[in-house]
């Protein structure tokens, strides 16, 4: 016999571990099939949620008709259903029919002041008011798809209730895109960030939260890194004050119109000379400047505005003082004043690594093998204040037609964005799939 007795009791335990992971795994397998199964007979509805949400944007913290559509569709499904929360937000929870951990899924819900182009027949023709201002809303970074999605993968957990182990927090959040409200400053506060000062996580904390971002991508292709995944974002605000004069006579004046020309140059070098590219990408945009009321008048001051995009914490922090100095020492050697301020709107996204390990053959098998690693984009998200509270992974699926060079497509936040409804079963499918999968495994 190949078999010696000092070995069989090893032997006879390896057979018996293997099976009882193997049983473990068949209710797993079994749900995956079921997920499968279902989310594809979901697909019409799918779109169906996505084309009608499509066609009704609503800007961030007055999205009341989405989130009445996602209320309904949650208590039907007979889940524990709260509103109202940071305003707009809506909170589903489905209760397992076994004991374990939490999970959260987030989808956000906001759509953007653009104005959509005619062609499709669920083009947007919204009106809304942002701060203030009426303008064209469309829904041109896919949050439309993001709420449809999720939608879809509330109905197909709750289809399974009683197999489930734990508990699903389906969060639709608002206002990811910013406020349209109340403008950014100290003490401000929207979407995810106000929806956990409100209390969100606080009586049903989750062990894990997920996430999903459309964009630009092979049709169905899911993506994600480990690490930093999207960047930090904090608003830049810089007022240069001169001495108010006659243009003809500039020798009388302080221009501050012509200083505000040199700070722009000068905090670019911040990030080509004082930045660790090595360490971190870090990108510095001056987006407005305002000054002046006349051609022959120099102005008493000139307002700038910027975003300053990092992925590291210490990166972050150096370049900030960095600016701030650069910006006062360009102002002062003019005879100006630069006053700056940075204010600190949304960390980057830290995917854990142990997560990002975990689901990906879960992701693999969503996406069908259709998965690559992410790269750096240079925006930001406010999902980062929810995985700051527990880890979490956030991915993006591909929506980009077959055909059709993703390098080339319209990116999000342009008006003719465009979403291959194909790609939206695999986004719901794999929220679904990680959500059983966390919760069919103790760690």
């Amino acid at each position: 016999m190949f078999l010696r007795t000092p070995l069989y009791p090893c032997l006879l335990a390896t057979a018996l571990a293997f099976s009882t992971n193997a049983s473990a795994q068949a209710p797993a397998a079994t749900l995956e099939q079921r997920i499968r199964e279902d989310t594809a007979a979901i697909q019409p509805r799918l779109v169906k949620w996505r084309r009608d949400i499509h066609q009704h944007p609503e800007l961030g913290e007055q999205e009341t008709r989405t989130a009445k559509l996602v209320a309904d569709h949650l208590k039907r499904l007979g889940l524990e259903v709260k509103t109202g929360i940071a305003r707009t937000g809506v909170v589903g929870v489905l209760k397992g029919g076994k004991p374990g951990r939490t999970v959260a899924l987030r989808a956000d819900m906001d759509a953007l002041p653009v104005t959509e182009p005619a062609g499709l027949p669920f083009a947007s023709k919204a009106r809304g008011i942002y701060h203030g201002t009426e303008v064209d809303v469309m829904h041109a970074c896919g949050h439309d798809a993001h709420t449809a999605m999720l939608m879809a993968a509330a109905e197909v957990l709750a289809g399974m209730k009683d197999e489930l182990e734990g508990t699903v927090m389906f969060v639709f959040q608002p206002a990811e895109e910013g406020s349209s409200l109340a403008m950014p400053g100290p003490g401000a506060s929207w979407g995810a960030k106000l929806m956990l000062e409100e209390g969100v996580f606080d009586t049903l904390k989750p062990d894990a939260v997920f996430a999903v971002h459309v964009m630009p991508g092979p049709a169905g292709q899911l993506s994600w890194r480990s690490g930093a995944t999207t960047a930090a974002s904090d608003m830049l605000n810089i007022t240069v004050t001169g001495n108010q004069g006659h243009g003809g006579m500039p020798w009388n004046t302080v221009d501050p119109v012509v200083t505000s020309a040199q700070v722009i140059g000068g905090v670019q070098t911040v990030v080509s000379r004082k930045a660790n590219l090595a360490r971190s990408p870090t990108v510095v945009t001056i987006g407005t400047i305002n000054g002046g009321t006349g051609p022959n008048i120099v102005p008493e001051s000139v307002a700038m505005s910027g975003t300053i995009r990092t992925y590291d914490e210490g990166v972050r922090a150096q370049v900030g003082d960095d600016l701030k100095r650069s910006a006062e020492k360009i102002a002062e050697s003019a005879g100006a004043r630069a006053n700056v301020s940075i204010e600190p709107m949304y960390s980057s996204i830290f995917n854990s690594a142990e997560l990002v390990e975990r689901m990906a053959p879960v992701l693999k098998r969503a996406a069908d093998g259709n998965v690559a690693t992410a790269e750096l984009p240079g925006a930001a998200e406010d999902f980062s204040f929810f995985s700051q509270q527990a880890p979490g992974l956030y991915m993006f699926l591909g929506v980009t037609p077959e055909g059709q060079d993703p390098a080339t497509a319209a990116p999000n936040h342009n008006p003719r964005f465009f979403v291959d409804e194909g790609a939206l079963e695999v986004g719901a499918r794999a929220m679904a799939m990680m959500a059983v999968d966390f919760l069919g495994n103790d760690g």
